[in-house]
């Protein structure tokens, strides 16, 4: 069983800077891909970024994409989810999740398809 624990999201302005980070233990998760999501009021859940076990592949949707930078340190049990030129529309619960992919670097963008999830942490961006 592998638990997950995000921190790092809080209130912030328009075009500012955040980093959350998620801390990983249990289970087999190095060998695992590693995703952040993000669930705004009223919306889908919907992926923001994923990452394979050796970090040679990464995701990022489009809205994300060239703002956001997704990172892991096996050794030192943590996943990263460094966030720049932050906007309105980024506001959302953010979780981190993680899915047993035995060393495979196939990439996974369904929410449906993550086993493990910790439980979100808030971020906000005013304007």
């Amino acid at each position: 069983q592998v638990q997950l624990v995000e921190s790092g999201g809080r209130l912030v302005q328009t075009g500012d800077s955040l980093r959350l980070s998620c801390t990983a233990s249990g289970g087999t998760w190095r060998s695992n891909i590693m995703a952040w999501f993000r669930q705004a009021p009223g919306k889908e859940r919907a992926i923001v970024a994923a990452i394979s076990w050796d970090s040679s592949v990464k995701h990022y949707s489009d809205s994300v994409k060239g703002r956001f930078s997704v990172s892991r340190d096996n050794a030192k049990n943590t996943v990263a989810l460094q966030m720049n030129s932050l906007k309105p529309e980024d506001t959302a619960v953010y979780y981190c999740t993680s899915k047993p992919t035995y060393y495979s670097d196939r990439i996974y963008s369904e929410s449906s398809s993550y086993n493990y999830w910790g439980q979100g942490t808030q971020v906000t961006v005013s304007s």
